[in-house]
């Protein structure tokens, strides 16, 4: 298997991999900047998580009605289009002033257009690496992901705490403008997917329903994916979680880059796994993400509460599992409708668990709702455990060419998580 070096000397690759990470560190100083501004202003646990959850729930409409967009027309435009819509949204988002329900809204706009940007980046991507450097290329993009996300969130404390959230908002379109540029620019001209005949949306829809949902091993990963709506609480409650223990947005920060950062080392160590052990390992690593949240309840002090939330983060790796193989297991034609459903499930399920974890933290202390969710969190991925188990576990491997014997006669498909 080609080593990271040539991935390296691939120039599209580059550019996709550059702009990702540019953004995505960008979107953990906007995370980190409207998190202490609601919670400033309000004082309101509940409409902190509410926030939060906002970042979230879009995907409801946004997966299934916008990610065909990426089936439809060229993916690089579509991208690019992407990015320069949430720019200008971010811009908007920063004037002074601006009321909590017009930030709510602009928030929700933004979200919105991330989901076509990210059906179009997971079809190019095996376009870009046709080859057996597709698996590495996604693990890299990943883990990558993982370290700049740990890098926004510190920086982002510190930034929020120097700058104020407005200016922090303008750093972010900026990301999105260079986002933007970069793609444009140093990405191949593509044309849009072939398509043998061209369906209505609604025909679109259901045959992408029926080929996310078609299967049950499918169906169980979708619900092991499902489980991140408990342990991303203590992520949720960041900023109140912080204040409790007497932080500021430095504590905030640190608390958001310890997911990350946990994320980054445990993707590292399972990328090194046989694909077999992999998938032993997933089911266990998903019920872990959430056990080691229940300390939580003994309410330990900033120290130790970032160590178990990089712990969880670091078993929240199992998503790496299936990263790498949904989208060679679908048809090209059909890969953004199909990303965009299956990411649907995740994204709501994390909304309404954060939204919840809101509600409850308004009676209940805030490290009292993180135990709650671990301990809910652990039934809930034990049970999907056993419906993988049950469901059987051995998967064929996916051809590197962008097919895969789930084309053939009692294929399987796969889940990625975005």
């Amino acid at each position: 298997m080609p080593g990271y070096r040539e991935l390296a000397r691939d120039g599209e690759f580059r550019a996709l991999f550059v702009a990702h990470v540019v953004s995505v560190a960008g979107d953990q100083f906007a995370r980190v900047a409207l998190t202490v501004h609601v919670y400033h202003r309000t004082a309101s646990a509940g409409l902190t998580a509410l926030t939060y959850a906002l970042t979230f729930l879009p995907d409801l409409v946004g997966g299934p009605l916008l990610s065909g967009l990426a089936d439809r027309f060229a993916r690089k435009e579509v991208m690019v289009a992407a990015d320069l819509v949430r720019a200008a949204l971010l811009l908007l988002m920063a004037i002074p002033g601006t009321p909590l329900w017009v930030l709510a809204a602009l928030l929700v706009l933004v979200q919105f257009a991330g989901a076509p940007h990210g059906a179009a980046r997971a079809a190019l991507l095996p376009q870009i690496l046709p080859d057996e450097r597709y698996p590495r290329g996604q693990a890299v993009l990943s883990t990558v992901t993982q370290a700049a996300q740990v890098a926004g969130f510190l920086a982002g404390g510190a930034l929020v705490a120097w700058l104020g959230p407005e200016l922090v908002l303008v750093a972010d379109g900026v990301t999105f403008g260079l986002s933007a540029f970069l793609i444009g620019v140093f990405l191949l001209d593509r044309p849009a997917p072939h398509r043998p005949h061209v369906r209505a949306w609604p025909a679109d829809l259901v045959g992408g329903a029926r080929l996310v949902w078609g299967d049950r091993r499918l169906r169980a990963l979708v619900a092991l994916a499902c489980v991140s709506g408990f342990y991303i609480v203590g992520e949720a409650l960041a900023a109140p979680y912080a204040a409790q223990l007497g932080a500021g947005p430095a504590g905030v920060g640190s608390i958001f880059g310890a997911y990350a950062a946990g994320a980054a080392a445990g993707m590292l160590l399972v990328a090194r796994l046989s694909e077999r052990r992999q998938l032993q390992v997933m089911p266990w690593l998903a019920i872990a993400a959430c056990a080691v949240l229940v300390p939580a309840a003994l309410r330990p002090g900033l120290a130790v509460s970032v160590g178990l939330f990089a712990l969880s983060g670091a078993a929240s790796a199992y998503h790496l599992v299936a990263n790498t193989t949904f989208v060679r297991a679908v048809p090209d034609a059909s890969r953004g409708q199909a990303f965009g459903l299956a990411v649907t499930a995740l994204r709501v399920s994390q909304g309404i668990g954060v939204a919840l974890a809101g509600l409850a933290a308004e009676t209940l202390a805030v490290h009292q709702v993180v135990a709650a969710a671990g301990a809910l969190g652990v039934l809930a991925a034990s049970g999907a455990a056993i419906v993988w188990w049950l469901s059987g576990s051995r998967w064929n491997a996916s051809r590197s060419d962008g097919t895969s014997r789930s084309d053939e006669p009692g294929g399987g498909k796969r889940y990625e998580r975005s």
